[in-house]
């Protein structure tokens, strides 16, 4: 038998698997790692965090990434070149982050790449009828497996496309597994540079479960910080936005996106939330002139009414569901006043609160997506549209 597939047939047999679970953001803040220990499959799954990093990428490789990402006319050899790129410097953060936890690359099963996200492109928002839904992450698996030797699972938002879906989010099917609770209706609610949740009802009803982005969370923030504050990436602890105030103009012009009305489940990106956006909302509401600080009070106002609306969506007035936030937005304390403000039914939480760290939480979910392949049944939810019931990733062999 050929020694890759005999690996896995001794993997499948184990009653626990150490898998490592890999993300990168849209934010380019850095790779997320998470070392998971996983036992069971579907609703028996039980995941316990033996070691979480982030290993920060250098400015020069967020330059590179910020040439070909979310740009209509990038560089087609770049984007070829980076693909190769950003596959051998995940392989090697990974070395890097189990020789800082004093662990070998033998110990590790299996490894869930998510990726970078270059380009997603919905057919609701690409608006070609000829065309189905797309979307691109590179960093190849291969090149993860061969540097890294151990067995790499990636390329998960291809099969949700293939099945009907518009490949994002896929939290629901991590979610469902490792966060419901049977009489608490709960929304997992990850604010990273987009905002979504995943809906998980009290009753545990898996058709009535689905995840969905509802607009911006931190992209559009970042975005005007990176034009307009050399140096800074984002707003640490929303010091520049807490010195402004929110314009009404301006709210109510960038809530104009079709997006916004559209049913759940639905996916967007910064190929429609971005600065060209912004500065459009402006335009038509006259407030060009207004004050960095004024605009970016407004874009953190502008995140927290989406995410508060779409939840509304969800619940009745008396109704008192339990938010679990997760990703960078959660650490905004403007946005999560705002959040608090307009839903004081909600009781709010991280997933700390649920033994997850809520900054590894989404590379843990690949870890478990990647778990799913390997021993679990496609979870039933139902036939929704937009929720197909896969299960996803491409095997990546070392040898």
């Amino acid at each position: 038998m050929n020694s890759n597939w005999k690996k896995i047939f001794q993997i499948l047999e184990k009653q626990e698997r150490l898998i490592i679970g890999l993300m990168s953001g849209t934010s380019l803040d850095g790779l997320d790692i998470a070392l998971c220990a996983i036992r069971g499959s579907g609703a028996e799954t039980k995941v316990r965090v033996l070691e979480f990093s982030t290993i920060p990428y250098e400015n020069a490789l967020k330059a590179e990434v910020k040439s070909i990402f979310s740009r209509r006319d990038a560089d087609l050899q770049m984007v070829c070149l980076m693909n190769e790129k950003i596959g051998l410097l995940h392989a090697a953060l990974i070395l890097e982050a189990l020789k800082s936890w004093g662990r070998k690359a033998e110990e590790v099963d299996v490894i869930a790449s998510h990726g970078q996200t270059i380009f997603h492109a919905p057919a609701s928002l690409h608006g070609f009828p000829v065309y189905p839904n797309a979307t691109l992450q590179i960093g190849d698996g291969d090149h993860i497996a061969v540097k890294t030797g151990i067995i790499t699972i990636s390329d998960f938002r291809q099969k949700h496309i293939a099945a009907g879906g518009e490949g994002a989010p896929l939290a629901v099917y991590g979610d469902y597994l490792l966060f419901s609770k049977k009489g608490e209706d709960r929304i997992m609610l990850n604010v990273g540079g987009i905002a979504n949740f995943t809906y998980l009802p009290a009753d545990n009803d898996a058709s009535k479960v689905f995840s969905t982005d509802v607009g911006p969370g931190n992209t559009l923030m970042d975005q005007f910080i990176q034009k307009n504050y050399e140096g800074l990436y984002f707003d640490e602890n929303a010091a520049i936005a807490s010195a402004g105030k929110v314009n009404g103009d301006l709210l109510a012009a960038l809530m104009q996106a079709e997006f916004l009305r559209a049913d759940f489940p639905k996916t967007t990106g910064p190929e429609l939330f971005n600065l060209p956006y912004l500065e459009e909302a402006q335009e038509r509401s006259g407030t060009k002139a207004l004050q960095n600080e004024d605009i970016l009070a407004t874009l953190c106002r502008f995140s927290a009414t989406v995410i508060v609306a779409a939840v509304e969506k969800c619940f009745g007035k008396d109704e008192t569901p339990s938010i679990f936030m997760s990703g960078g937005g959660m650490h905004n304390p403007l946005l999560v006043a705002a959040l608090k403000k307009g839903l004081p039914n909600a009781s709010f939480y991280t997933t700390d609160d649920l033994d997850i760290n809520p900054d590894a939480k989404e590379a843990v979910l690949f870890a478990v997506l990647a778990n799913e392949t390997l021993v679990g049944e496609k979870t039933n939810f139902g036939n929704r549209e937009g929720v197909p019931s896969i299960t996803m990733g491409k095997i990546c062999l070392p040898e």
